[in-house]
């Protein structure tokens, strides 16, 4: 039974990563995967009951984070429906590259601290689409992007996938890792900005006169202010929430969907159905992308027959054997997400590892949400921003290889040394 989980996991997993080339989409791997393995798990066991409560369990855990990344997703929808996030990116404004350079660099890594790397990355581009008129700049920019947007939604519980799933896993908790990781994400998006800025020199921007030309909006300067605040409020809150109240994420983040959508339906409340039809969370979540949503589904419960079966815990006991130290084994986990999906390398590094012997907030869970959350950006397709971006400017992928992966990596490895060596210094 084992040998055949583990080939099946294999092939799924190869799957995932030859998404492009293949061209099946990872959800319906991710999906088939789970399929078969807790079928197999279930045909070879003999005892379904046990099989059908394990299975519970995982649901259980699964859904806490689905229902966590629905509603975030649909909160950030709304707030793009009334042109909140022009409240920052319209306030950008320079003539010199590698200026602009550092301010996009920066309000990226803050924005997908509280929203989440995909959803800045889709922001920061359009903008630059609007602010740049060469294409070899929006390209190099775009690398710049993506590696600023993973890098600020490591370090905080809501800005990426794989630290919320920690946070909820009880991993890590959101002030700590905060504080532990804030320095390392940080150096990660300030040594490639160091270098690109270098060789961008006194280089003026171009095509940025012409940034507001023909735009028009739907919402009042209140609307778009109003629920700008609003929503971060909400998504910065959840946190505090579960501190305060001891629930999980998941009842903050869908109690505060609630107070948006009354606001919402209040303040639209005297405008026709075809003018409020676009700025209603009903239409929100119309665009939230449940493609992704199915996935995390899939490869989270693919990931947990793993676990069940000791799969993970043997493999944990082999790179301890083999490898020895922890520190690299973490390393080359981060490596490995700019090749695969960091979603599953997660998943499966969370049922390798028991909490008992490795208690929330250790060095292990605190490096694994930097290595994971950061180590994507070293190739395009290792983050779901870097596919974004990918898609949206069609950027090659050797372009990428060629041009930002080797920024990346310097990035990655200055932040994970300094976390080493902080970690050894002061524990």
């Amino acid at each position: 039974m084992l040998t055949a989980l583990i080939i099946v996991f294999v092939l799924v997993y190869a799957a995932i990563a030859l998404e492009h080339p293949i061209k099946i989409n990872k959800s319906a791997s991710a999906l088939m995967g789970a399929g078969w393995l807790w079928t197999i798990y279930a045909m070879a066991s003999g005892d379904a009951h046990a099989v059908s409560e394990q299975l519970g369990e995982s649901l259980m855990s699964t859904a806490q984070i689905v229902f966590f990344l629905m509603g975030a997703m649909t909160i950030v929808e709304v707030v793009d429906a009334h042109n909140g996030f022009e409240v920052i990116t319209l306030r950008i404004s320079t003539k010199k590259l590698s200026t602009l350079m550092w301010m996009v660099g920066f309000v990226t890594f803050f924005l997908s601290s509280i929203l989440d790397n995909l959803t800045t990355t889709i922001v920061m581009i359009s903008l630059m689409k609007k602010l740049l008129g060469q294409r070899d700049d929006r390209l190099f920019f775009a690398g710049i992007i993506v590696i600023a947007a993973n890098a600020g939604g490591a370090w905080t519980p809501i800005g990426d996938v794989t630290t919320t799933m920690l946070w909820i896993g009880g991993q890590v908790t959101a002030l700590n890792i905060m504080k532990g990781l804030f320095i390392p994400s940080m150096i990660n998006l300030l040594v490639p900005l160091a270098v690109t800025s270098y060789i961008l020199g006194p280089r003026p921007v171009v095509g940025v006169e012409s940034a507001d030309a023909g735009k028009q909006t739907q919402t009042t300067k209140f609307e778009q202010n109003l629920m700008f605040v609003l929503g971060l409020g909400i998504l910065v809150g959840v946190p505090l929430f579960k501190t305060v109240t001891n629930l999980p994420p998941f009842m903050g983040i869908l109690f505060g969907l609630g107070v948006l959508w009354m606001i919402g339906d209040l303040i639209h409340r005297h405008k026709d159905d075809d003018e409020r039809a676009s700025l209603t969370l009903v239409h929100a979540l119309t665009k939230i992308d449940m493609s992704s949503i199915v996935f995390f589904i899939g490869i989270l419960l693919a990931v947990a027959t793993l676990e069940h079966t000791h799969i993970l815990s043997g493999l944990a006991q082999s790179l301890d054997q083999y490898v020895g130290r922890i520190d690299v084994i973490v390393m080359l986990i981060g490596l490995v997400s700019a090749v695969v999906d960091n979603v599953p390398l997660v998943a499966a590094s969370m049922g390798m590892y028991d909490l008992a012997k490795y208690p929330a907030d250790s060095f292990l869970w605190e490096f694994i949400a930097y290595c994971a959350g950061t180590g994507g950006s070293i190739l395009i397709i290792g983050s779901a921003s870097g596919v974004a971006a990918m898609g949206m400017e069609k950027i090659d992928f050797f372009w990428y290889t060629k041009r930002i992966s080797l920024l990346a990596l310097i990035g990655y490895l200055g932040g994970a040394f300094f976390y080493i060596v902080e970690h050894h210094i002061f524990g």
